[in-house]
């Protein structure tokens, strides 16, 4: 797996707004549905599998939310988007999902609060299955939106500046090293806003760290993945960006 930069496509650090790509439509609608996916179906879910031996903290036993198999994926998006089409246009996408999740909360809430007419018993069995599915409290999904929002553009930034530090190579560092912190800011975020009052002090720092260690080390699976798709990508698109000129204020959806 080759990470040192092409010569046969150029380093950009200006974007061309004018400039059509084949595949950046693709990557961002793939970004929003895992994001919309994994904090609508996975997060009410708590999964087991057994360990092959007893771990310290663990046991026999790993205990997780099943959305966060996939929750990575978004990161891993996010790491593609900004490694080949640059901080600004990452940018735009992570705006995209956040409107995506406003709204996908705002039309549950709708749908939960509506009057049930319903007279049959799928009707009646219906209601109280959406509120247990998409009745999340207003302080988990602030605290979804507002963890996503900073993890996000925190793993963005990351990654557009450490490109620029390694010159675009071992680009495993900054994809993992991009994760690290973006999933740090998010899961710092989500479980005390969440949940802080609720649970004891060391179950929020005890569940914040361990989702934040099982992120990364999907990311790191990962990783050969992300190679083959962002060198991929570069190809296709004649891209390469490097954030030497760009303005990183979250607050913009400028080129």
């Amino acid at each position: 797996m080759s990470d040192t930069p092409s010569t046969s496509r150029p380093a950009r650090s200006q974007h061309d707004r004018h400039r059509h790509y084949k595949y950046f439509d693709f990557v961002m609608v793939g970004f929003v549905t895992v994001l919309l996916c994994s904090n609508l179906i996975g997060p009410g879910k708590r999964s087991e599998i057994p360990l092959p031996l007893e771990l310290p903290y663990f046991g026999t036993m790993l205990t997780f939310g099943a959305g966060n198999l996939f929750f990575p994926i978004g990161y891993i998006f996010g790491d593609v988007l900004t490694e080949v089409y640059g901080y600004a246009r990452a940018r735009k996408v992570i705006w995209a999902g956040f409107g995506a999740m406003l709204f996908a909360s705002f039309m549950a809430w709708v749908i939960i609060v509506l009057p049930n007419k319903a007279t049959d018993d799928y009707g009646k069995a219906l209601q109280p299955a959406l509120e247990l599915v998409f009745g999340n409290t207003f302080r988990i999904t602030a605290a979804s939106l507002v963890a996503y929002w900073c993890g996000d553009f925190a793993n963005s930034f990351v990654m557009a500046k450490m490109k620029i530090w390694t010159k675009g190579r071992m680009l495993w560092t900054r994809t993992i090293g991009s994760t690290v912190v973006g999933q740090g800011v998010d899961s710092m975020i989500f479980y005390p806003i969440a949940f802080a009052g609720l649970w004891t002090s060391s179950d929020v720092i005890e569940t914040s760290v361990f989702n934040w260690g099982f992120k990364v080390m999907i990311e790191v699976l990962f990783t050969p993945l992300t190679y083959l798709v962002i060198n991929f990508l570069k190809k296709a698109e004649n891209e390469d960006f490097y954030d030497t000129d760009t303005n990183f204020t979250p607050f913009s959806i400028k080129d």
